[in-house]
């Protein structure tokens, strides 16, 4: 029932803090009044507390495999994106097994019992992902490869039952989602190889309009789990990509159950195509000369499709309409942009943040003529409200909508005669107030294209003081990989407009560049930092960051948070630049 029912953290707390009536009086009597033990130590400290644990602790060691079986899969669900139960579950011994009870799942894992081998690598992955994502880079790879193993032997064994292997299926997906490392390994076990030959021979795509006539359900539910496993595994890495299109050749297979009439059939299958539509190479050959990408298109045009396969297929799209894509051009023929916008007035969020993903692309390195059908169909009227929404993920893609606008002087004389200053002004000092990282940066590279462009529009950032306040402001408490590309725009400005020093050094930037360059240990002579000037294109040398911004769209946005060490250094060569610019003095022989 545990096993079954749990499904929140609500949930897990409540019944990993349970105790008995009898229990719950011993617990107190033993208690002083301002103790509050926590959940490990009332593991591994006594017969009270943690009684649901340490009970199915017990019940795994039980001879009987129905026993054991429902003690793993209760202890996986609690164990499951819970941090302190998986630290408990793989280090501490308790008072029912000498040995952590990790260490007897994984014997499970062994097991002669398939049922009792599936339960215990799937207990085995949730203990094993939720302790990895609390401490990063702390995976137990022997536990993983044990897992590994298991899956791996179920999919390629032609004697189990369909339903071992969608839990096998399931499993995988489980321990793999979101961690390129284990999609690697995972693919180097043959892992891969076996998904793709199970697929297949359920897959009959010669004869594919008859797969609905007295096919089991559980051969459809397999397909679904195995295209499922496939897109997961096949996220992140560019070899495992071309292994699934063009090794395996699944591309066919994957573009055949678009149209499958089962919901899930279809979803999984947008999911691969997701995931291998992150790599140019894949988009450009395989998706587009196939004619699986004008395929799914279709499906992402379907007005009376489930909601999840509209969003899947959305997700794709937006790696479909980036600039290097050959369907850009062809969906923006085909109706794409009014779609985009009825689907932006759906209720639902995730579809409306993809949405203006999928619009963000579209104008990365996009030509003016584009820029004016997308606006069009967005409304300038409108972007103002969504720099302002209340939805953070809204907020940065809006950022990023004005990033991709602004990308050449044409490009920023555009928005400005669209909007106003006056409205840009607010919008960019809200984005600079903002108390998320990832709109605050967005806004960043808005001013540095800004920077870029003519001194009558740099003047925008002198004339609304609440946005030079701002880059104050964020130059002092924000992260590192926000603070680079202000300090590149204040660059920029020095270079191309060096009457604007005093208005920096009267604003106090020097004080607080001078002590960026301090607390980062900042030297050197910042050589082989450039910064690109107006309309230029070499973007990735230009410490301003890429005037253009596009996305290859991941669902759960994994990694997008993750600072690179080197930020504070940059931050800090340039902080000396800039310096240097204001005045040579100022920073005198202390770098």
């Amino acid at each position: 029932l545990i096993g079954a029912a749990v499904r929140t953290d609500t949930h897990r707390t409540a019944i990993i803090e349970w105790l008995p009536p009898q229990e719950r009086q011993k617990e107190i009597k033993n208690r002083r009044g301002w103790e509050k033990h926590d959940v490990v130590y009332q593991a591994t400290n006594g017969r009270h507390g943690a009684w649901v644990l340490r009970h199915l602790v017990a019940m795994v060691q039980k001879k009987d495999s129905k026993t054991q079986e429902a003690a793993l899969s209760s202890l996986g669900a609690l164990a499951m994106d819970n941090p302190s139960v998986a630290n408990i579950l793989t280090k501490t011994p308790t008072l029912e097994a000498p040995v952590p009870a990790l260490n007897l799942v994984l014997t499970h894992a062994k097991s002669r019992v398939t049922s009792v081998q599936l339960a215990a690598s799937l207990c085995a992955t949730h203990i094993i992902r939720a302790q990895g994502n609390h401490y990063p880079g702390h995976l137990d790879h022997t536990a993983v490869l044990t897992v590994i193993h298991v899956v791996n032997r179920i999919l390629s064994s032609t004697s189990e039952q369909p339903q071992s292997q969608i839990k096998a299926c399931y499993t995988l997906y489980s321990l793999v989602r979101d961690e390129k490392d284990i999609c690697v390994e995972a693919a180097d076990q043959g892992v891969l190889a076996s998904l793709a030959s199970l697929v297949k021979s359920i897959t009959p795509i010669e004869n594919s309009d008859g797969w609905e006539i007295d096919e089991p359900d559980s051969r459809v539910s397999l397909r679904e789990a195995a295209l499922k496993a496939i897109a997961a595994i096949s996220l992140f890495d560019k070899v495992i990509k071309r292994e699934v299109a063009d090794t395996y050749d699944l591309i066919p297979i994957i573009q055949a159950c678009l149209t499958e009439k089962n919901v899930g059939v279809r979803c999984s299958a947008c999911h691969c195509l997701r995931s291998l539509s992150r790599d140019t190479a894949v988009i450009k050959t395989n998706i587009t000369d196939s004619g699986a990408g004008m395929a799914l298109y279709q499906v992402f045009k379907k007005e009376d499709e489930d909601v999840r396969v509209i969003a899947a297929s959305l997700a794709t799209v937006c790696n479909l309409v980036n600039d290097f894509s050959p369907l850009r051009k062809v969906m923006l023929e085909d109706g794409l942009l009014p779609r985009l916008m009825q689907l932006f007035g759906m209720e639902d969020q995730e579809i409306r943040v993809s949405v203006l993903w999928a619009i963000k692309n579209l104008l990365a390195k996009s030509q003016s003529s584009t820029k004016d059908m997308v606006m069009q169909h967005l409304g300038w009227s409108q972007l103002p409200d969504l720099a302002n929404d209340s939805d953070p993920e809204i907020q940065e893609q809006a950022f990023a909508i004005l990033r991709n606008l602004t990308d050449d002087e044409t490009g920023v004389s555009l928005v400005f005669e669209s909007m106003g200053g006056d409205t840009l002004a607010n919008c960019l000092s809200a984005g600079l107030d903002s108390p998320h990282e990832l709109v605050t940066r967005e806004t960043t590279y808005v001013l540095g294209n800004i920077a870029n462009s003519s001194r009558s529009q740099q003047d925008l950032m002198f004339t609304h003081p609440h946005i030079l306040d701002g880059i104050h402001h964020c130059l002092a408490d924000a992260r590192p990989g926000t603070r680079v590309p202000l300090v590149g725009c204040l660059l920029t400005l020095l270079r191309t407009n060096p009457r604007r020093k005093r208005d920096l050094i009267e604003a106090g930037f020097v004080s607080t560049l001078r002590h960026l360059c301090e607390r980062s240990g900042g030297g050197g002579s910042g050589g082989g930092i450039s910064v690109g000037g107006s309309g230029s294109l070499a973007m990735s040398t230009s410490p301003v960051g890429p005037r253009h911004h596009m996305h290859l769209y991941h669902l759960h946005h994994p990694h997008r948070h993750m600072i690179c060490p080197e930020d504070d250094r940059e931050a800090a060569v340039l902080a000396k630049q800039v310096l240097d610019l204001m005045d040579p003095s100022t920073i005198g022989e202390m770098l």
